[in-house]
């Protein structure tokens, strides 16, 4: 399955970089294991990251940057085949979840219940 990985990107960090660059990793914790399942995982933020910069991005939260990081989820989600769900407050990543269940498209919350991922 292609698997959307959702969680704090930005929510929390006063958008300092540093703290943005540890949620990332915080995100990308879970992609080797999906992968090892026969998973493909996918952040949004690798997608919406490389198209925002290529785009003249200025700053998080600039025009451009709205522009783009939300749409990115939702064209993902016409892709995806599950969501899984990290645990902080993020509004981005409860619209990705509603949008999923809207969809009927899986949401997990923990890796464990990912097909191939439990213990």
């Amino acid at each position: 399955m292609l698997i959307l990985i959702a969680g704090p990107y930005r929510s929390g960090t006063s958008d300092d970089p540093g703290k943005m660059e540890e949620n990332l990793k915080r995100l990308e914790q879970p992609s080797y294991a999906l992968f090892k399942a026969g998973h493909l995982p996918m952040i949004g933020e690798w997608v919406a990251l490389p198209v925002w910069n290529a785009a003249g991005g200025d700053h998080v939260g600039d025009d451009l940057y709205e522009e783009i990081f939300h749409p990115v989820a939702g064209r993902l989600l016409q892709l995806c085949d599950a969501v899984l769900r990290l645990p902080g407050e993020s509004k981005g990543a409860d619209n990705d979840v509603r949008i999923a269940r809207e969809r009927g498209i899986p949401v997990f919350t923990r890796l464990e219940d990912v097909p191939g991922c439990g213990k």
